[in-house]
């Protein structure tokens, strides 16, 4: 199976040179997702409907590429404020807490905007159903 990239369209995923995701094999590799809605280009303030935002555009990049939420094997989770960490492990719950796949949180000091409080990244492997 040869390497796919998927992209949401964006102009911006030309200019800084990243794809969505990208397909090798059973794998897909989700760049890292922000918390904006797509749908009507907004950014949600709570930390918490970001993080569902970001979900959403995990599975609709998943379904895209041929995946499902529940191939995710490995998540990482960047928030700009140590304070948000139990607001965002309940959707993480919320979203993976069947599928549990190994993960880490780490806080950092920002995101490319001062307003973007979460980003999440994701790889999945293709189910051998």
């Amino acid at each position: 199976m040869s390497r796919r990239l998927i992209s949401t369209g964006s102009p911006f995923e030309k200019t800084a040179g990243y794809s969505r995701a990208v397909v090798d094999g059973d794998f897909v590799f989700v760049s890292g997702t922000t918390g904006y809605d797509y749908t009507t280009m907004s950014l949600p303030e709570d930390v918490a409907a970001q993080a569902r935002n970001c979900f959403k555009t995990i599975d609709g990049v998943l379904k895209q590429a041929g995946f499902a939420m529940a191939d995710i094997v490995r998540a990482t989770y960047y928030i700009t404020n140590a304070a948000d960490a139990d607001a965002v492990f309940a959707v993480c719950g919320e979203h993976l807490g069947e599928i549990r796949p190994a993960a880490t949180l780490l806080v950092v000091a920002g995101l490319y905007k001062p307003e973007m409080k979460i980003e999440i990244e994701v790889t999945a492997k293709r189910s051998a159903n």
